[in-house]
């Protein structure tokens, strides 16, 4: 009972955080979890076999990114259907903001601001929560984060193991996040780097004395005693300049640089790390698969791989304002090596869309250190006397049910889809073609977004949600993903390209602009015409492809 007394702040911050989880978790799937199924039921009967099944162009390689991943949630779907989906989705959204919590909690000791922290996190991730192995890699982003401050900090083994098996873990899970788990270290390691180049007059002053060392060995007497004259001169000087540099760091002006005995032993960590990649089944994909793909045109055209536009994003235009004006304008310190991770992550948010959620995820640990170190300067236990009210039971009480109700709003908007949104994927047109088409004998053309649902249904595909597979960096120089943008922006002759491919049906959305000329084009004829519209051609002869 103790126990629980002495924790109820903490029993109300982990049940408000489970409850916030569940109303942001989306019940309507992405189109990557299609796929993953399908893959992780293939890798599962035939291995890894390196090769693409599901579209029907020939010898197509596929490097299984995430093939641990995909086996997990094909399980799980075989286990509860599109619930376990979604119930396991629940689960890790819990499990991350929990984590975002405790580490939150750990590092800096303040219940308070590191469950409000923890909700303005997972408010700002509600985008990126869904049935992806992105889900997963984000609960070892943070938890990466919290061992390397406790091996820095305490220097024991049992920080140290976990780093060298999370990226092993992600190698098999998300490869295309793998290299990213190194630049997790690289604020530490600059710090250390910055702070022996403002200190190398230590290095000079080392080689001089050896040298002067040495020499006075080979001296005369008279020649000894000037030496030991410039010796102690140089280490009067060398005193002098500790200490003036102790004094700086004792009390900076804005930028606190804090070296850990224990850093040599992290930088050797991370280089042990880097043959992790080589412990997975797939070869090489590790260090070759993030290069390949950021070499190509697919992240040219991808939506979450686009330059950040703040004004789509005004909650994370706010949040850059409020560490800006944390800094600039408070008297806080920040530590150097949390300067350098918050302007890596700022920069990379700002070249690509999809590394908001790691700017997000990362950076509310920083935010979180600014603001407890206010707290501590201006009202040094403010935090405890608002942890008692809010242990008094109305306030407790009203605290969960706020919680609730945003919760249910949250989870409202989120059920009034389905699981499988009939409107964003052809799941009527997939029965049709399933039932009154030969699968294995026609080449169908398809639209990007929903691929993954019709090689879901076992409907060979023209292209689907893994662009990787379709770049000419990956499969031996066929762009086919060129190709699709070509076709359905109609900079290209659509005739030519589905006589190049042999095309002998189409389907995609109504409004499409190709299915308005296809509508018009008498080689071709209509079949099916309700959410989705499928031709098939009657005319003309397709090319061998």
């Amino acid at each position: 009972m103790n126990l629980i007394k002495n924790n109820k702040f903490i029993i109300l911050s982990i049940l408000c955080i489970i409850i916030f989880c569940i109303g942001v978790t989306p019940i309507t799937l992405q189109n990557d979890t299609f796929y993953s199924i399908k893959i992780g039921e293939y890798v599962l009967q035939n291995g890894i076999t390196m090769q693409d099944p599901f579209s029907w162009h020939e010898g197509l390689p596929y490097e299984y990114p995430h093939w641990g991943y995909d086996v997990m949630m094909y399980l799980i779907y075989n286990l509860g259907g599109w619930n376990g989906i979604y119930i396991s989705t629940i689960i890790f959204s819990c499990i991350l903001g929990l984590s975002i919590y405790v580490v939150n909690k750990k590092l800096t000791k303040n219940n308070v601001t590191s469950f409000i922290i923890t909700i303005m996190a997972m408010y700002m991730l509600r985008g990126y929560i869904a049935a992806r192995a992105q889900l997963v890699t984000f609960i070892l982003f943070i938890l990466t984060i919290y061992f390397i401050e406790k091996f820095l900090e305490t220097g024991k083994k049992r920080y140290a193991v976990p780093l060298i098996l999370i990226p092993l873990i992600i190698a098999n899970i998300h490869v295309a996040v793998w290299p990213f788990y190194f630049i997790l270290y690289l604020p530490y390691i600059g710090e250390y780097v910055i702070h022996n180049l403002f200190n190398i007059d230590n290095l000079f002053y080392k080689i001089k004395m050896n040298k002067l060392r040495k020499k006075m060995d080979k001296a005369s007497e008279d020649e000894k005693k000037n030496i030991q004259d410039m010796i102690s001169k140089m280490q009067e000087r060398k005193n002098a300049r500790e200490e003036k540099n102790n004094k700086i760091q004792a009390n900076p002006y804005k930028i606190k640089v804090d070296i850990s005995k224990n850093i040599k032993w992290l930088i050797l960590i991370m280089i042990m790390c880097i043959f992790t990649g080589l412990i997975t089944p797939t070869g090489t994909t590790p260090y070759t698969y993030l290069y390949d793909t950021m070499r190509g045109n697919t992240p040219q055209n991808i939506n979450e791989h686009l330059p950040l536009t703040l004004m789509q994003h005004k909650d994370f235009l706010l949040t850059i304002v409020l560490f800006l004006s944390v800094i600039t304008f408070i008297d806080v310190k920040i530590k150097l090596r949390d300067l350098l991770m918050l302007s890596g992550l700022l920069f990379l948010a700002f070249q690509s869309n999809r590394q908001i959620s790691m700017f997000v995820l990362i950076c509310s640990l920083i935010l979180n250190r600014l603001i407890c170190q206010i707290i501590d300067k201006y009202d040094n236990g403010r935090c405890k006397k608002l942890e008692k009210i809010c242990m008094q039971f109305p306030i407790y009480i009203l605290i969960i049910c706020v919680t609730v109700f945003t919760s249910a709003s949250l989870l409202k908007s989120n059920a009034e889809r389905p699981i499988v949104d009939d409107v964003t994927y052809p799941v009527y047109a997939a029965d049709f073609i399933l039932n009154n088409l030969d699968v294995q004998n026609i080449r169908i053309y398809n639209e990007y977004n929903y691929g993954s649902y019709l090689l879901f249904r076992g409907i060979p595909v023209f292209i689907d949600s893994r662009a990787d597979l379709y770049a000419p960096e990956f499969n031996g120089g066929r762009d086919i993903f060129s190709d699709f943008l070509n076709i359905s922006s109609l900079e290209e002759d659509y005739k030519e390209k589905f006589d190049e491919y042999g095309i002998t049906h189409a389907i995609m959305y109504q409004s499409s602009k190709l299915s308005l000329l296809l509508k018009e084009d008498e080689d071709y004829k209509v079949i099916y015409d309700k959410d989705f519209i499928i031709y098939e051609r009657v005319k003309g002869e397709a090319n061998e492809y």
